[in-house]
């Protein structure tokens, strides 16, 4: 993968994106932070999440995504916001969870350069299919949680090994 920066830094700006930015993103957003913690590259990244809606703005992750996060060593602490045009000049990647997320950033991108940041979150997963949705498991069981909790894992390791062998 090749990242074009959109800054003068020498980080890599990470957003990831659902629908309400209290599930699925803000869980991306953790493991990928976690992850980067463990491998003392924290300081090379800026990460973040947000979603395409704006119903929970202000909130923390739904206390079922939460909790789930917790088993695996994960506090999600952020609060839920609304994307926005500047993230497209901010962040170096948007990747979206679902293909709803996905075709609602590309409405927002202004031109081919922003188009080019926005991708299918699990487009990283090995295990995949060719299924590049993120499945939203607010509406669904503590199993539900789980399931994405161990997509978005794998998603994240692929990820950051994509980026730091590029």
């Amino acid at each position: 993968m090749d990242i074009k920066s959109n800054s003068e830094r020498n980080q890599t700006g990470i957003l990831f994106i659902c629908l309400g930015n209290i599930c699925r993103s803000p869980l991306a957003e953790g493991i990928f932070q976690h992850k980067l913690r463990e491998c003392g590259l924290q300081d090379q990244y800026i990460v973040d999440s947000a979603g395409t809606g704006d119903w929970h703005v202000g909130d923390l992750a739904d206390p079922r995504m939460r909790a789930t996060a917790l088993r695996y060593g994960i506090d999600l602490k952020s609060r839920a916001r609304q994307v926005n045009e500047i993230d497209f000049k901010t962040f170096d990647l948007l990747l979206a969870m679902d293909r709803n997320n996905y075709n609602h950033l590309l409405d927002m991108a202004k031109g081919e350069i922003e188009r080019e940041r926005v991708h299918m979150m699990r487009a990283f997963d090995p295990d995949s299919n060719d299924d590049f949705d993120v499945p939203d498991p607010y509406f669904g069981g503590d199993q539900g949680f789980e399931y994405v909790y161990h997509m978005l894992n794998r998603s994240c390791e692929r990820l950051l090994n994509m980026l730091e062998n590029k």
